[in-house]
């Protein structure tokens, strides 16, 4: 069976899907195409932090797409929201960072940016056992709950005609010259009139194994890491705000659970768990917050980011095949640069003039 339609997006991710929706919003006909189910690989398995882990310290291509995308959160909520009754719970409940040897750097990151901060009061540390170094406290940074958010864009997707190709992995794809004319998954072939992949830490994967004509230069440096979490079933009163401790951080749900990671581990495509992780964030987690010792760990899981050099992702047409468009290699900041991004690729696909230098995230650029 032949299905035709106008773009074909390879992955489910807040990526794909963003993507998806920037361009039925354009009025173009999308399919979204996923090896397992829509929103369920590194998306679903972060934590939902709306703001980079220090971001001074990264690339400002990074902020760029980070501060482009945040005032569009609570606007996507209340969307999402009315469309679908999901509430994906956006919440400003700022983050408490209680170690900052480079405080000045972060000042000036600050600065640049227009990012709100006062004094860490008593009442934000007063239940963490940690050395605080300058603390920062920015009042305004938000979290969203990263599985309710993918939930509800694939409700509101569906409800808009955005058609999905689940659990469909992909067996053949038939290029001709510098255009790709199609892919086939188990009985059924697809053509399209754009290609767009948005395949996370498997972007490179793709490319390289179904398209191995590109030009050498053309390949693409992202690969999988892997990150661990645990979440601990506490009361809502036992943690207001997110805590980034060193490495590692702490992030209530409005229903009390706490979140805390992560690992950061190259381990190819493994998604297993271990007992060391477990350890290790258990450790943390109770020793920087120990009213969580009286709390069970309900889930521990495993995800993998799509790590890329320096972490800014590869956004835009491929140098090569003329309707193809890749969003991915967004590393450990996917969710928070995800709208930006998606409006970016949509921009370039679509030929309108993109809100920011494109040029920062080209695949052909020099890293």
């Amino acid at each position: 069976m032949t299905i035709h339609n106008d773009i074909v997006i390879i992955g489910g991710g807040i990526s794909g899907l963003l993507t998806a929706r920037e361009l039925r919003l354009a009025g173009r006909e999308v399919r979204v195409i996923d090896k397992s189910a829509a929103g369920r690989e590194s998306s679903w398995a972060g934590g939902g932090i709306l703001l980079p882990l220090y971001p001074w310290r990264q690339a400002a291509a990074i902020s760029t797409l980070v501060l482009h995308s945040l005032g569009q959160y609570p606007v996507l909520n209340r969307e999402l929201l009315e469309a679908t009754d999901i509430d994906p719970e956006w919440r400003q409940c700022g983050m408490l960072i209680s170690k900052n040897p480079d405080f000045e750097l972060a000042e000036q990151w600050r600065q640049r940016y227009g990012i709100h901060s006062e004094p860490a009061a008593p009442t934000l540390t007063d239940r963490l056992q940690t050395e605080l170094l300058h603390p920062l406290w920015l009042p305004e940074i938000a979290q969203i709950r990263n599985p309710r958010l993918l939930k509800a864009l694939y409700a509101y997707l569906s409800q808009r005609g955005v058609t999905f190709t689940e659990h469909a992995e992909i067996s053949r794809v038939k290029t001709s010259g510098q255009n790709i004319l199609w892919l086939e998954t188990a009985g059924q072939r697809h053509t399209f009139n754009q290609l767009i992949v948005c395949a996370g830490a498997w972007s490179a994967e793709f490319l390289q194994n179904w398209l191995p004509s590109q030009p050498p230069r053309s390949a693409l440096p992202i690969q999988p890491v892997k990150g661990q979490m645990l979440v601990f079933d506490a009361r809502p009163d036992t943690l207001q705000h997110m805590v980034l401790d060193g490495d590692t951080y702490l992030i209530p749900r409005n229903d009390g659970r706490i979140l805390a990671g992560s690992t950061v581990e190259a381990a190819g495509f493994d998604k297993s768990v271990t007992s060391q992780a477990r350890d290790s964030l258990y450790r943390f987690a109770t020793s920087l917050l120990p009213d969580l010792k009286d709390f069970p760990v309900s889930h521990h899981w495993a995800g993998l980011r799509p790590g890329s050099p320096q972490g800014v992702p590869y956004i835009g047409r491929h140098p090569y095949y003329q309707n193809l468009g890749v969003n991915a290699g967004h590393f450990r900041n996917g969710l928070v640069m995800a709208p930006a991004s998606a409006q970016l690729l949509a921009d370039l696909m679509l030929e309108r003039p993109p809100a920011v230098d494109s040029g920062l995230y080209a695949l052909n650029r020099r890293n």
